[in-house]
């Protein structure tokens, strides 16, 4: 029995993001349809942590994978990860392991894709500013898929930590595609000239004030994802069409949507499939709000398996 095992580096070359958009285009339009089973996700407690399984199966694509997650808050005293994630990719024919790979930086590429599919489906095509609040691992994906599909040219970056936010315009700079990064101080510096804005941060509250959006603004929101944390306030939810990945996960887990007690208008995998519209005027504001969903694991694990057989990435172990 060969296994190939695929480390971060072989994972982000296998996954260019517009790859991975086009990845998650497939695995939403699946879900939506009911053409995936995608099970309770699993938990383990210990007394240092905890880990999560989250398995997936889509029926059309023929692509399983179980993700598992570990979030150990004691670890950077061991020079360990908080986080770490593993992806093992199998055979829905035979359950047998085809792939063990590392998840942190699939997780991270098929997270942005999906605000990247977002802003393809739903932002203005003359979107040209972008209001950047985050300057992390997923504010860096998130931004790279924007990019993948509107000619932005601006982005308005906002950080709490000052030295974040230059590290950041410092590891975009070479981007072959970089646009003008301008460091802001205050969210509506941000926010006043934004044609998309993405959140993507760990606050607890909002980042910004929904009344100084602009007409046909485009938001998506990824940095929370508890039923008692707010990333985006309650009148920027008031304003937007809201659009999700999941109705069932975001009513459970998004506080940006509970606590409001928004009306979901749609999925994206609904608006993939012609179920419901994208973007309806240009004066519309639209909010994408993702908590994640494990058939985006398991996508874009297939993806990333046969770019790296194609290729030869990582080794091959015989596990016989």
């Amino acid at each position: 029995m060969q296994i190939r095992i695929l480390t971060a580096s072989d994972v982000k070359k296998a996954l260019p993001m517009p790859r991975a958009i086009e990845a998650m285009r497939q695995a939403f339009g699946q879900f939506s349809a009911g053409k995936s089973t995608v099970p309770l996700r699993g938990r383990l407690d210990t007394e240092k942590g905890t880990t999560l399984l989250m398995p997936a199966h889509l029926h059309e694509s023929r692509d399983m994978a179980v993700k598992i997650v570990s979030i150990y808050p004691g670890n950077p005293g061991l020079d360990l990860p908080t986080i770490a994630a593993t992806v093992v990719a199998l055979d829905p024919q035979t359950g047998m392991p085809l792939a063990i790979m590392e998840g942190t930086s699939l997780t991270a590429i098929r997270t942005g894709a999906a605000g990247g599919l977002a802003a393809q489906l739903l932002a203005r095509e003359d979107s040209r500013t972008v209001a950047l609040f985050g300057a992390g691992v997923q504010a860096k994906t998130q931004l790279q898929a924007v990019l993948a599909v509107r000619a932005i040219q601006k982005v308005n970056l906002y950080d709490i930590y000052e030295d974040a936010a230059k590290q950041f315009v410092e590891d975009t700079r070479t981007w072959p595609n970089a646009p003008i990064i301008n460091i802001v101080s205050n969210p509506d510096t941000a926010v006043g000239d934004a044609d998309i804005v993405i959140a993507a941060t760990t606050s607890a509250t909002p980042v910004f004030n929904g009344d100084d959006l602009k007409p046909g603004t485009h938001v998506t929101g990824m940095g929370s994802f508890s039923p008692d944390v707010q990333e985006i306030d309650e009148k920027t939810v008031a304003r937007a069409r809201i659009v999700v990945d999941s109705r069932e996960a975001c009513l459970e887990e998004a506080g940006d949507l509970i606590i409001p007690r928004a009306t979901i208008d749609a999925e994206i995998g609904e608006i993939i499939n012609g179920n419901k519209p994208g973007r309806q005027s240009p004066e519309e504001i639209t909010f994408f709000k993702t908590v994640g969903v494990a058939v985006q694991d398991a996508v874009a694990a297939a993806a990333v398996l046969a770019e790296a057989q194609q290729r030869n990435l990582g080794i091959s172990v015989d596990m016989s």
